[in-house]
């Protein structure tokens, strides 16, 4: 399947996924007192499910689930469990902004590793904007890395698997359709989250108060997975992934208007070398698909 290169559109989905992602971490910080990650990812893949089979089947692209390539959806989905529900754990331990930037090494990994595991060109735009996005995340994150914080190592573990499933993710997208991944993403994560909540008998059923974040954190999900995989078909993961830094700038703002966690000049700076990073890539990119 030949390979589209369309960087703008990309980056077009890739904010609906930032806006989506985003507010699920508000909604997964304000649940997280009443469910455990492993309750909120089976509630979270369970509505996912139930919304996605019922797109499906209604539109009539039920015939588009693929069963060909099912090791490839349980590594993918493995790796994003894993990395989902100590994304989830970190928000409980560490302020949200920080969440967020130790998450944000992830696309440096997408970067580095696409040449060898998707034959991306690792070019000289890639790399400046690897180096403009991580300096800025060191530089608004300053983690002390002098002394072990399970909940920074949360969330940068968290980031090697989301780059694990970004990666796969993009491989699946060239021989697989959005409908195809999206059913096996909320279906196997389901059965993983099953297993993982119910291993001691004892599942926590939504309440009234949990209800509509447990609901809005399945439709964010949804909508985040959606709209990144749409972004994937569209460029390559090198280029799509990261835009993914604008998320940082908007952690830290909800961090400080809804936690009152903090907002200083660092930001701003930080914040400023992201965009850069991300707009080198994307206009060398574009420049390519002109050419091409």
């Amino acid at each position: 399947m030949t390979e589209r290169n369309h960087p703008l559109a990309a980056a077009f989905w890739m904010i609906g996924s930032i806006a989506a992602f985003s507010v699920m971490a508000v909604a997964g910080r304000e649940v997280s007192g009443l469910h455990d990650t492993f309750e909120i990812m089976t509630w979270r893949s369970l509505i996912g499910f139930v919304i996605v089979v019922t797109v499906t089947v209604t539109t009539g692209r039920l015939h588009e689930v693929k069963t060909s390539r099912l090791h490839r959806h349980a590594l993918r989905n493995a790796a994003h469990f894993t990395g989902q529900n100590l994304w989830f754990w970190a928000l409980t331990m560490i302020p949200l902004g920080q969440v967020f930037a130790l998450e944000f090494t992830s696309p440096i990994w997408v970067i580095l590793l696409a040449p060898i595991f998707l034959g991306e060109t690792l070019t000289r735009p890639k790399l400046i904007a690897a180096g403009f996005g991580f300096a800025g995340t060191l530089f608004v994150a300053k983690p002390d890395f002098s002394a072990y914080d399970p909940g920074i190592a949360a969330a940068a573990l968290a980031a090697v698997c989301f780059a694990a499933t970004n990666l796969a993710t993009k491989s699946l997208t060239r021989h697989e359709s959005t409908v195809s991944i999206m059913f096996w993403l909320t279906g196997m994560q389901l059965i993983m989250g099953l297993i993982m909540a119910g291993y001691d008998g004892d599942i926590a059923l939504p309440t009234a108060q949990s209800l509509p974040w447990l609901v809005l954190i399945g439709l964010c999900g949804l909508t985040a997975h959606f709209c990144l995989t749409t972004a994937l078909s569209l460029a390559p993961a090198s280029v799509v992934v990261p835009v993914d830094f604008l998320r940082l700038p908007v952690a830290f703002t909800l961090g400080w208007v809804l936690y009152d966690e903090g907002l200083d000049p660092a930001l701003i700076i930080g914040a400023a070398m992201i965009l850069i990073g991300i707009s080198v890539n994307l206009w060398a990119s574009k420049v390519a698909a002109n050419r091409a």
